[in-house]
């Protein structure tokens, strides 16, 4: 039998699941509404995972959410790890593209308040 300590970590393990899963769904909403089309979510690759990819015609667009009570806080959950891993992943990805690792890539990051608000920001990962 789960002890209650087990069960609190489990409980807040799944809401931060679905606090994810809910601000994935808001900014890919936002990106499609300007006319983006999906072409991956939660896409794995190169040992990592890219939560959002989009295509604006031959552009690859690759977006990480970042979900916190605001903006700043979500912004500083982003480690430099974190982006050479979507930069690792992104190039994976592209590697199937008719252009390969010629294809035009941008790196964004959505963030999303408590309140359900998005923040992109677009280029905000540069290769380097």
């Amino acid at each position: 039998m789960a002890t209650a300590a087990e069960i609190t970590k489990q409980c807040r393990g799944k809401t931060a699941y679905l606090a994810g899963e809910t601000a994935e769904r808001l900014v890919q909403k936002q990106y499609e509404q300007s006319g983006l089309v999906l072409a991956a979510h939660r896409w794995r690759g190169g040992g990592a995972e890219i939560d959002l990819i989009f295509r604006d015609g031959a552009l690859c667009v690759f977006v990480e959410v970042k979900q916190s009570k605001d903006w700043q806080r979500a912004s500083q959950s982003l480690s430099s790890a974190q982006m050479q891993r979507i930069m690792t992943a992104a190039t994976v990805f592209v590697a199937h593209e008719p252009k390969g690792q010629l294809t035009d890539m941008r790196f964004d990051v959505a963030l999303v308040d408590g309140q359900g608000r998005t923040q992109i920001l677009e280029n905000a990962l540069i290769l380097g």
